[in-house]
């Protein structure tokens, strides 16, 4: 329920009388005042969500205090109450900012309309700071049609349109938001909320008002109550991304939410109900997590009711150039120019590089080499930034010097007969023989060594080997 404390601001007693006891039946929290200076007394002392403000006050108009309100970026709606039968003020009030009006006398039934209308709006309004962007395809947004792709599209179609927990694991770049949009898009909640957190952006001193919400006051810079994620996800879908980052103090908190629907805001102390799905991505395996103390094993079964693992780009070869055009095809129409295609080495160096990135690789690669692309010139490997493999391979024996394949290298290949060398020093060796291979080309190198660029460049300044032979 967003709304839930209300101000009846009207200087007639049994109209404050009786709009006070019906709000309280529906288990409000209802305040009253007779006047503008009354009203803005309690205003100023705690957060209200609506108020119900009569026209004409005994020290003024209801105007002033609408217009007080409707200023405020965190003002509550308001509600005009007139009992002149003059639709010209109703109208001026709706202008100024007004959320609605009614006419005096009034039914208690209009009064329970009005304020279901407004608890939808104000859930409306917060819900679309968060919400997920909707998608305009029916169709299937995870494009393949290699074999784990094809199960991977029959598991999500059978979990759709249950309201099971899902936990979704893979590595970076795979495509876990993807499949959890698909989740959504394809499950009876698709008309309702969808809320993504993205629990590795949230500090831990956040993540549980991110999560449940706070009241006013409850901690510095608490300067009005706010709802959290999983309140405004109700009766939706909720994607916690990222799941293994949960701080530990928080896990007891949202196991308790998985288990009973139920949770406080920071700060508070009434109970808020809530029925959610919860869909969850890790990139980490959460048994180790759990082995190392790091994550609850209670909480862990929880949220593994259901498992998807998204098999990275390397495992589903057949795919790349089916996902190359249909990036190349999207990012056209993105950057408004003409149609122009892959060569046919640019497509050997796609089927030949490792993607280490995965699909986020691919689209980057892809988006960048139409950036540079030239109308009516095909899109050859160099603009994609990348090589094949094989053509680097084909350096690497051609060279004079005998290299050790960077994967399966011996720890004591190429050292003199002695003592077993330290792991600095392998690494070391390997990181000198992968540049040597790739004539010094550094991407090419940490593309060999499975790492990314500034990791290897963090590396070669660690072990000083900006003098040691290493090329570029």
């Amino acid at each position: 329920m967003a709304i839930e404390k209300i101000v009846v601001v009207d200087d007639e007693l049994m109209i404050r009388k009786a709009l006070q006891t019906q709000l309280r039946n529906r288990r409000y929290s209802v305040a009253a005042a007779e006047d503008l200076k009354g009203a803005r007394k309690i205003l100023r002392s705690d957060a209200f969500d609506l108020v119900f403000l009569d026209v004409r006050l005994p020290d003024g108009e209801g105007t002033e205090l609408l217009e007080e309100l409707t200023a405020r970026s965190d003002g509550p709606m308001v509600v005009m109450m007139t009992g002149f039968g003059s639709v010209e003020s109703a109208v001026e009030c709706m202008q100024v900012g007004a959320f609605d009006y009614v006419m005096k006398p009034f039914s208690f039934d209009q009064i329970e309309v009005i304020v279901d209308k407004a608890a939808s709006f104000d859930k409306m309004k917060r819900v679309n700071r968060y919400y997920v962007e909707e998608v305009e395809s029916k169709g299937s947004e995870i494009v393949g049609n290699s074999e784990p792709v094809i199960k991977l599209k029959e598991m999500v179609r059978k979990v759709a349109a249950t309201e099971a927990t899902v936990l979704i694991t893979g590595e970076n770049g795979t495509g876990k938001e993807l499949v959890a949009r698909e989740l959504y898009k394809n499950s009876l909640l698709a008309d309702n909320p969808y809320i993504r957190v993205n629990c590795a952006a949230i500090s831990e001193t956040l993540m549980e008002s991110e999560f449940f919400g706070h009241e006013k006051g409850s901690y510095t810079g608490a300067t009005e109550r706010r709802e959290g994620r999983f309140e405004l996800a109700d009766g939706g879908t909720i994607l916690l991304d990222e799941i293994s980052e949960i701080a530990p103090a928080l896990q007891a908190k949202l196991l308790r939410v998985l288990q009973e629907k139920e949770f406080e805001r920071v700060g508070g102390n009434k109970t808020i109900e809530v029925k959610v799905r919860v869909l969850t991505t890790t990139n980490r395996n959460l048994l180790d997590a759990v082995a190392q103390g790091k994550f609850r094993e209670d909480l862990y079964y929880r949220l593994n009711v259901f498992p998807i693992e998204v098999p990275p780009l390397r495992d589903r070869s057949d795919d790349i150039l089916l996902l190359a055009k249909t990036f190349l095809a999207r990012q056209l129409r993105k950057h408004g120019l003409q149609k122009v295609a892959f060569s046919s080495a640019a497509e050997k160096a796609m089927l030949g590089h490792k993607w280490p990135g995965n699909v986020r690789e691919l689209e980057n690669a892809v988006e960048r080499a139409v950036i540079l692309a030239e109308s009516g010139k095909k899109i050859g490997p160099e603009l994609l930034g990348l090589e094949s493999l094989s053509m680097a391979s084909v350096k690497a024996s051609n060279h004079t010097r005998k290299v050790v394949p960077i994967k399966s290298a011996d720890p004591d290949a190429d050292f003199d007969e002695g003592d077993l060398p330290s792991m600095e020093e392998v690494e070391k060796r390997h990181i000198l023989k992968a540049l040597d291979v790739t004539e010094g080309n550094r991407t090419k190198a940490a593309a060999l060594l499975s790492i990314n660029v500034r990791t290897l460049r963090n590396k070669i300044r660690q072990y000083k080997l900006e003098g040691e032979a290493v090329p570029g």
